[in-house]
Formats: structure tokens, C-alpha cells, sequence
């Protein structure tokens, strides 16, 4: 709640802000982490739009971060990932909010595949990228996201999807679970303890446990 609480204060009423992945009550306990920002900004009555990358491959924001916002009625949009870029260009998007799986003490954030992308495109489009995680996602231990090992995924999630084969059954994959996303196009990291801002090495080791 307390991620909430700071984070929201970053969402301007009017907004249309996008997500990436689900970082929500049914991913991280009881009221999520990029939605917990979502939630109290709308929970303050900030009118807020929500669009959702579908999160290719295996969808979680089209299978949990749309659910979420269907049962709490929050106004929102689902969207493939390939139309990120459109949307941003269209004017609908003035916020990016995604979560993080791991935090560098420099600030690199790693999060689920296709949040490199989307921070690339928010950065050409001035648009601010907002990463809410808890202290706890914050390894002091590395200072750069190169020194963060990447889950390779089985190649069948994007062969098959749910049955259904999608692609040659002897085409070679490509199946990172995560990419990493260079502090430099992060404009705020959202914590419990608070918000920390640019130059990361500084801000964040004030939440140092």
C-alpha cells in the first residue's frame, strides 16, 4: 500500500498510463506493486486510462493485469505489445508504469521481456517511466544490470500457445524471461520507503537496510 501511496503522487489526473506484465494483487500479495500506484491513483479520483501490453509470450496482461482492472472497474484498454509505440504517438499515454524483478544499485531494473522496449520508446516520446518494486528488489550487491543472469524459457511457450501451435515445430527460439533496462531511461523507482530519483547510486542507497 505504501508503494501505492508514494507512487501515485507521480499520476496527474487525466493520465492514460501503460503497464507491462502484471505487478498487481495476483503477482505480488494483497495490492501489487505498479498496480498498487494504479489503484491509489484511482482510488484518490484521479481519472485515470489504463492500457495494457498484452505481454507476449505468455500474457500475462492480457490474463491478470486486464482481469485485475475488469473487477475493479478501473477504465482500461488491452493492447498487444506491437502497439505500444502507436499509442505513445498518439498522445494517449503520459505515464509508463511497470514493476521489477531486480534493481542494481546503479538503478538498471530488470523486468519481464519486452520492458526494454517500451522504456526505449517512452524516452523518445517524453514520456515518463515510473518502477514500482519493493526495497527488497534492490541488490546492493551488483551495481550494473550486465551482472544480472537472465532465465532462458523453454522455446515450446512460443511454438505452442495454450494447444495451439504457432510456428514450425523445428524453428529455432529465442526465449529470455527478462530484459534489463539501463537506469538512464528510468525516470523514478517507487518504493516503500519512498521515491528514489536520479542519480540512483545516491538515492537508492539511502533505503539501504
Amino acid at each position: 500500500i505504501a508503494i501505492g501511496r508514494h507512487g501515485s503522487t507521480l499520476i496527474d489526473d487525466g493520465d492514460g498510463v501503460l503497464t507491462h506484465c502484471n505487478a498487481g494483487a495476483l503477482a505480488c500479495v494483497d495490492y501489487g506493486t505498479a498496480l498498487g500506484v494504479i489503484r491509489s491513483a484511482w482510488g484518490q479520483g484521479k481519472r485515470i486510462h489504463v492500457y495494457m501490453d498484452e505481454t507476449r509470450p505468455l500474457c500475462q496482461g492480457s490474463r491478470l493485469t486486464a482481469w485485475e482492472m475488469v473487477q475493479e472497474r478501473i477504465p482500461a484498454t488491452l493492447i498487444t505489445d506491437n502497439m505500444a509505440g502507436h499509442l505513445m504517438a498518439s498522445g494517449k499515454v503520459q505515464k509508463v508504469v511497470v514493476g521489477a524483478d531486480r534493481i542494481t544499485a546503479s538503478g538498471d531494473v530488470a523486468n519481464k521481456i519486452g520492458t526494454y522496449g517500451v522504456a526505449v520508446l517512452a524516452r523518445h516520446h517524453r514520456i515518463p517511466l515510473i518502477v514500482a518494486a519493493p526495497v527488497s528488489t534492490i541488490d546492493f550487491g551488483i551495481s550494473t544490470g550486465e551482472e544480472i543472469p537472465i532465465e532462458m524459457r523453454s522455446r515450446d511457450e512460443i511454438v505452442w500457445w495454450q494447444g495451439v501451435q504457432n510456428a514450425p515445430e523445428d524453428v529455432d527460439v529465442y526465449n529470455p524471461a527478462f530484459d534489463v533496462t539501463p537506469s538512464e531511461l528510468v525516470s523514478a523507482i517507487v518504493t516503500e520507503k519512498g521515491i528514489a530519483l536520479p542519480p540512483y547510486t545516491a538515492s537508492l542507497a539511502a533505503f539501504k537496510p
